[in-house]
């Protein structure tokens, strides 16, 4: 099968930590083609969806390490494959937020062409925060405005701790907990997001949610789910003197059985996840709260394999492999 990696530069990588290695290097072993490309590789040739890619199929049997030095080795190759994208059978999705639109436009046309994971309209939607508004009856209580004023009011009445979350950004970028107790500052930081400084139509909407206190000693629970079902989970707690479970920012993993909430939440969520085309996600819990689901280049799979003895990127393509004999048939 030919199977193609849509991500960030290969040398910006650390494959010991990063889920896209892990699942390339188990489409190599499985002796797949396998392809890489960046977002601006793709163009539009004659009105079909074309790419430059670079084939990174390498030999078998190498350790993490040497495979990806054997894959560095591929782009310094000068031969580029020019790829009609519709002849892919597979084409994984795995660039870092945010999210690139213009990529899903290229894309769009040929998504039921080639099983592209996750599906642009999936990506489109998903990948904001406000995606969790989509079930909320198991989120915190979620507010989100460009009005400094109406934020400042939902923070007095809440009357506890909040969270504030720039609707975009990753891995913990931008998110600080406030409270009504240092009013001076608040009003300042809310000012700073929204960008009160520019006219009500140009400025930045921003979410404010509940902080759920549990957070600071129990941490979260990033669960993965593969086709709606879970493959695998951790906890994540944050170092000291944050709050923040990501890993981005310092978090640590730590083994975790789900229990029978989260497992709850992972039905109530699943149907609608599949649907929308997002096969490979990951989603936070704190508590017994959904907190966010990460649909663009969800990450784990690499620690929780050493947590829990597992292999999950096998799961993963093997769920490919059968999906694409699926649609061949």
């Amino acid at each position: 099968m030919k199977i193609a990696f849509l991500m960030d530069k290969l040398e910006s990588i650390n494959p010991i930590y990063e889920t896209t290695s892990y699942l390339m290097y188990e489409c190599n072993q499985r002796g797949h083609t396998v392809y890489f490309l960046e977002p601006h590789d793709i163009y539009i040739r004659n009105h079909e969806v074309v790419a430059r890619m670079r084939n990174i199929t390498v030999s078998l049997d190498l350790s993490m390490k040497k495979y990806w030095r054997s894959l560095i080795g591929c782009l310094k190759k000068e031969e580029l494959v020019f790829e009609t994208v519709s002849e892919l059978d597979a084409l994984f999705l795995r660039k870092d937020p945010p999210l690139s639109y213009q990529t899903m436009e290229f894309l769009s046309p040929i998504n039921g062409q080639v099983f592209i994971i996750n599906s642009t309209e999936g990506q489109i939607l998903g990948n904001s925060k406000l995606y969790t508004l989509n079930f909320s009856d198991i989120i915190p209580e979620t507010h989100v405005s460009r009005d400094p004023a109406r934020l400042l009011k939902i923070i007095d009445d809440f009357g506890g701790a909040m969270v504030v979350k720039p609707l975009q950004r990753f891995g913990g970028e931008g998110v600080i907990k406030v409270s009504i107790k240092d009013r001076l500052n608040l009003k300042s930081l809310i000012n700073y997001y929204v960008r009160a400084y520019e006219s009500y139509e140009e400025r930045e909407p921003i979410m404010v949610q509940e902080y759920v206190d549990t957070v600071q000693k129990e941490g979260d629970v990033r669960i993965l789910m593969l086709n709606g079902e879970i493959l695998g989970a951790m906890r994540r707690k944050p170092r000291e003197g944050d709050f923040r479970t990501n890993i981005h920012a310092g978090a640590r993993p730590y083994k975790h059985k789900i229990t029978d909430k989260e497992k709850e939440i992972c039905m109530i969520v699943k149907d609608r996840l599949i649907k929308d085309g997002l096969y490979f996600v990951g989603i936070d819990i704190i508590g017994d709260k959904l907190c966010e689901i990460n649909c663009v280049s969800p990450g784990g799979i690499p620690r929780i394999n050493r947590l829990d003895g597992v292999k999950l990127e096998a799961k993963v393509i093997d769920f490919i492999e059968q999906k694409i004999l699926k649609q061949n048939r």
